[in-house]
């Protein structure tokens, strides 16, 4: 089916509470509805009729599942082919604080790292680089420890443990363990990270630092990848620098990012059929497909309540790439609009023109977009 243009909606409802039962335990929780319901899910939904291996495909808007989180908090109200309701509980953590430092346990979540929208270092439910609403990261069910060890150092722990989806057993080779040690010499910043993820190891150093009055950060891993696997390991990598400036009696600030995955590839249609990259963009890891990628955005305040950004994604294999402006304007305290877009550019045969799906003759081209979202906070 083929329409030249489709409309949509989205609801988002989050409640959130913070229970102190003393100075050094607390509990928080976060309950959030989500709707979504439109064009595209019918489209999406007729497609599906006509090429059901498509089911579980990653091109297809489906609700967040637990099938692999140590708890079930997620249950579907209602859907149908136009639209899909349903609610979770995305924070459920309780958790210990003494001098020395805290212990978390439970549904939470944890951002590692210093890329702005490539992070190698963050294996563990990252943003998608398109996404331009970060208010909040999907919890996930694990146990965090943080150490202080002196005025420059800071040690995290984390275990996370996850369920076989097809035993629902929790397994070792499906769950991660990991550390990473934040320290600094002089002004640059330093954190070294060394995890079990899954089947595979990774070892992290990441640099933080400035030059002038801008800043700058260099992280990179290397990951060895299990025995079942044709390579012995690969190389990831971002690098960026910030800087904010006054022009025209404006503030302005920017970023340009570069991002290397050694574990991608050119050759669009090897790459979906490659095991160790389609396990990773279905664990919601990984959301590209190429080597090599460079990103920018500009932000300026036109008014205190009114902001304009622009961001660039850029395949630099193919020269393919996403274009997003918006603007944000916060009317009131407590409410902000947003509007913007998704355009998409690229040859056809490029990751951001459109692709052919191996198997069949299905040609996946993301679709540009517009949208306006209202936030109310309470």
């Amino acid at each position: 089916m083929h329409q030249d243009r489709l409309h949509d909606g989205a609801v988002e409802f989050r409640l959130k509470k913070n229970t102190g039962f003393n100075d050094w335990l607390s509990l928080d929780f976060h309950y959030e509805v989500i709707g979504t319901g439109g064009e595209t899910r019918k489209a999406q939904q007729q497609f599906l009729k006509q090429y059901p291996v498509f089911s579980d495909s990653l091109f297809m808007a489906n609700a967040v599942k637990d099938d692999s989180r140590v708890m079930d908090l997620t249950h579907t109200i209602s859907s149908d082919t136009e639209y899909l309701l349903y609610h979770r509980i995305d924070r459920l953590v309780l958790s210990a604080s003494a001098d020395w430092g805290s212990v978390r346990v439970g549904r939470q979540a944890l951002t590692w790292g210093n890329g702005f929208l490539f992070n190698p270092m963050d294996l563990f439910n990252p943003f998608s680089p398109t996404d331009v609403d970060r208010d909040y990261k999907i919890g996930d069910d694990m146990i965090t420890a943080q150490v202080y060890t002196g005025n420059s150092g800071e040690l995290q722990m984390l275990y996370m443990p996850r369920r076989d989806t097809e035993n629902h057993n929790i397994e070792w080779d499906d769950s991660s363990l990991a550390a990473k040690f934040h320290f600094n010499i002089s002004i640059t910043d330093i954190d070294v990270m060394a995890g079990k993820h899954y089947e595979d190891n990774v070892l992290g150093i990441g640099f933080t630092g400035y030059l002038m009055n801008a800043a700058w950060r260099l992280d990179t891993t290397y990951t060895w990848l299990d025995a079942d696997s044709e390579r012995s390991g690969f190389v990831s990598l971002v690098a960026n620098i910030d800087y904010s400036w006054v022009w025209w009696n404006k503030n302005l600030y920017g970023w340009i990012e570069y991002y290397y995955n050694g574990l991608g590839e050119n050759d669009y249609q090897k790459a979906l059929t490659d095991p160790d990259i389609m396990k990773r963009l279905a664990r919601g890891e990984w959301f590209t497909l190429g080597h090599s990628y460079m990103n920018t955005q500009l932000q300026i305040e036109w008014h205190p309540l009114v902001n304009g950004f622009i961001t660039i994604i850029t395949n630099t294999g193919d020269s393919s790439g996403i274009l997003q402006p918006r603007i944000t304007v916060d009317p009131a305290q407590n409410f902000q609009i947003m509007c913007g877009g998704n355009i998409y550019y690229g040859k056809t045969k490029t990751e951001f023109g459109g692709i052919e799906l191996p198997g069949v003759l299905v040609r996946e081209v993301p679709a540009d977009m517009v949208y306006l979202w209202l936030s109310y906070y309470f």
